[in-house]
């Protein structure tokens, strides 16, 4: 991983960049999946990497109140110039890290049929997956991660 890549939450200016940004990185449109909820009330535990002052990548999470506390990852994008080069690990980790730390048992993220490179890149993390019918609604099968976080022992 590039060491001289850095983590931090977001500013009201990085999510205007990541919201101009997001359907180029993504290849298609998928800019309201960056809704302002999740900077303004559930931002506290986003993460920009950035390089440079430059805006490299995001991850937009929160925690949830299920019966199981659950960290959950609803939006991550990369810049395409800096794919494969550990920024998704980082956020990951670092987002990971202060689920744990904030009481989570487990970690949750979705994706649509047919991303393989989600797919991979989970289970590169140790992600379990499952697809599930009707996930999104009637007809609309979504791929699950997940990952018990209460059975990992922290070094």
């Amino acid at each position: 991983m590039n060491s001289e890549i850095s983590t931090r939450h977001p500013e009201k200016a990085d999510f205007d960049r990541i919201v101009e940004v997001i359907d180029q990185w993504w290849g298609g449109p998928v800019q309201t999946s960056a809704h302002p909820i999740f900077f303004y009330e559930l931002g506290e535990r986003a993460l920009v990497a950035e390089k440079e002052g430059r805006i490299v990548g995001f991850l937009l999470g929160f925690l949830s109140n299920s019966q199981v506390r659950t960290g959950y990852v609803h939006l991550v994008g990369i810049d395409p110039e800096f794919r494969r080069r550990g920024v998704g690990a980082l956020l990951y980790g670092e987002f990971i890290e202060t689920c744990r730390e904030a009481g989570c048992k487990k970690m949750k993220a979705i994706s649509t049929r047919g991303n393989e490179e989600s797919v991979r890149f989970h289970a590169a993390l140790g992600w379990d997956s499952k697809e599930v019918d009707d996930y999104a609604g009637p007809g609309r099968k979504r791929v699950v991660f997940s990952r018990d976080l209460s059975a990992e022992h922290v070094t």
